[in-house]
């Protein structure tokens, strides 16, 4: 899943590629996307790649080539929510979710599940509140939960992998050293470790291959902390 201006920027460097045989600059995506800085293209640029769509072409610069390209996506001006781990949350969760319910023959509680979340790069989610999930009444606590779809590689060696279901507490705030669900921006969410330093908010993801991110502390809103993980093997 791609957000629309990830979207957009692979399909102008196709384009460009096409037309010209070179990739654009930094400066031409950063316009043509209608970005302020070139930054943003930094980090749509590195989601693309770990996401499989581009690859970076060694000791040469600006060379870009485009692996595969994806369907059209639906575009929404909802904020997407990446969670602690599991399927993506949209939106910034200012309306109460969907009640859990529970199956006490079966020890059971349904959650929502809200989609999937890229566990790398921040990026918007899609909401989905149509589906729900039995999970463990006993990995639950109290307070509200949901449930989300890991994507990415970033927090494996906090043991969180591809394709998990995350069981996520609704919280607004969280202790140093806590994998949360975090919102950047009030636009992108991502699923982290937090840590505050000063008048800093780090997002420290859990593989030596992804850099730690740095925030000033009004960009970064806690959505929820990490539970419980649910893992099916096939």
């Amino acid at each position: 899943m791609l957000t629309k201006k990830q979207y957009e920027l692979l399909v102008f460097i196709d384009a460009r590629l096409r037309e010209k045989g070179v990739s654009p600059s930094f400066d031409e995506m950063k316009d043509a996307l209608n970005l302020k800085s070139k930054s943003g293209i930094h980090r749509l640029i590195t989601a693309l790649e770990e996401r499989g769509f581009i690859r970076r072409l060694a000791h040469r610069a600006r060379a870009l080539e485009v692996l595969r390209l994806p369907d059209p996506i639906k575009t929404t001006r909802s904020p997407r929510i990446a969670t602690s781990e599991g399927k993506v949350i949209t939106g910034t969760f200012t309306t109460p979710l969907p009640a859990a319910r529970t199956d006490e023959a079966a020890g059971s509680v349904t959650l929502p599940l809200h989609g999937r979340i890229a566990a790398g790069t921040p990026i918007e989610a899609l909401s989905d509140n149509s589906r729900s999930l039995a999970v463990p009444a006993s990995l639950l606590g109290k307070g509200e939960h949901y449930c989300l779809e890991v994507q990415g590689d970033s927090m494996i060696e906090a043991g969180i992998l591809d394709g998990d279901i995350a069981i996520i507490r609704r919280a607004d705030t969280a202790e140093n050293g806590t994998i949360v669900v975090a919102l950047v921006d009030d636009a992108e969410a991502t699923l982290k470790r937090l840590r505050r330093k000063g008048n800093t908010v780090a997002l420290e993801p859990a593989n030596a291959a992804y850099e730690t991110r740095i925030f000033g502390p009004d960009r970064v809103k806690v959505q929820g902390k990490l539970v419980g993980i649910l893992r099916r093997y096939h």
